[in-house]
C-alpha cells in the first residue's frame, strides 16, 4: 500500500497550509473510518463547486481557491487522506460535456470537447476500495439545484451531474461508494496511484487560444453561474 500513501507534486501534503488544516480539523485524532468521512464531508461541502483555472494545480491552491470541480477537489481530497496515511488512488475517466450543459453556456459550451477528462478518488477502507465521487458538488448547490428543478425525481444530467435519482443522490460516505457525476461516464482510462502520473497521459483537449479563453473568460462566466444556482437565482 505503500505506493497509495506517498506524497507527490499535486499531492503536496508536507505544505504548512495542509499541515495547519489538518491539525485544526483534528483528522489525525479520529479512526480511519471517521478520518475519511470527516476530509469527505470537508472537501465535499468546504470547497465550493467551481472552476479553477487549470486541472493540474496542487492541493495547497485548490485549498486556497476555496473551490474546484471533479479534478482538483479529487487531488486535495487524496492529499488529505494520504496526509493522515489512508491509502487512496485515482480513477480516470472521460465524461460526455452535456454534464456540463447550464453551469458552461454560450460560446463556452459551443466549443468545449464533446469528451472531458474527469476523474474520481478511490480509498482503500477496512480491506476494501471504495468509489468516491459524490464528494464534487457542495451539498448547497446541489440542494439548490434540486430546489430548482423539484419536478425532476429520476435521471438528470447537466449542470455538473449525472444521475438516476436526482433528488435523493448517493453522495454521503459511511464505507458505501458515492455518485454524482457516473452516468456521463463515456470511457474509463483506468487506474492510476496519483494525480501526476494520470495527467502526464490524459489531458483535456483544448487549442492555445481556448485554453486562454479558459483560463481568462470562460471559468469566471461559469463560476458566476454556479454561484447563482448557489444562491437560488
Amino acid at each position: 500500500m505503500d505506493i497509495y500513501l506517498q506524497e507527490t507534486g499535486l499531492l503536496n501534503f508536507s505544505d504548512k497550509k495542509i499541515q495547519k488544516l489538518i491539525f485544526a480539523k483534528e483528522f489525525e485524532l479520529l479512526n480511519k473510518v471517521d478520518q475519511i468521512t470527516a476530509i469527505y464531508n470537508f472537501v465535499r461541502d468546504e470547497i465550493k463547486f467551481g472552476y479553477n483555472r487549470a486541472d493540474e494545480i496542487k492541493a495547497s491552491k485548490v485549498l486556497k481557491d476555496g473551490y474546484g470541480q471533479c479534478n482538483t477537489k479529487g487531488i486535495l481530497l487524496m492529499c488529505l487522506l494520504r496526509g493522515v496515511n489512508v491509502p487512496c488512488r485515482l480513477h480516470g475517466f472521460t465524461i460526455d460535456k452535456a454534464l456540463q450543459k447550464g453551469a458552461m453556456t454560450g460560446i463556452t459550451y459551443k466549443f468545449a470537447p464533446k469528451e472531458i477528462i474527469h476523474s474520481y478518488v478511490e480509498v482503500y477502507c477496512e480491506h476494501k476500495w471504495y468509489n468516491l465521487e459524490g464528494f464534487i458538488l457542495d451539498k448547497l448547490y446541489l440542494s439548490s439545484l434540486q430546489k430548482k428543478f423539484s419536478n425532476i425525481n429520476g435521471f438528470f444530467i447537466g449542470y455538473g451531474v449525472a444521475v438516476n435519482h436526482f433528488q435523493n443522490p448517493v453522495i454521503d460516505f459511511n464505507c458505501n461508494d458515492t455518485y454524482i457525476q457516473s452516468e456521463g461516464i463515456v470511457r474509463d482510462l483506468g487506474l492510476y496511484n496519483s494525480p501526476d502520473e494520470f495527467f502526464k497521459y490524459n489531458k483535456q483537449k483544448l487549442s492555445f487560444i481556448k485554453t486562454f479563453l479558459y483560463k481568462n473568460y470562460s471559468r469566471h462566466v461559469m463560476n458566476k453561474n454556479i454561484k447563482k444556482i448557489r444562491k437560488g437565482v
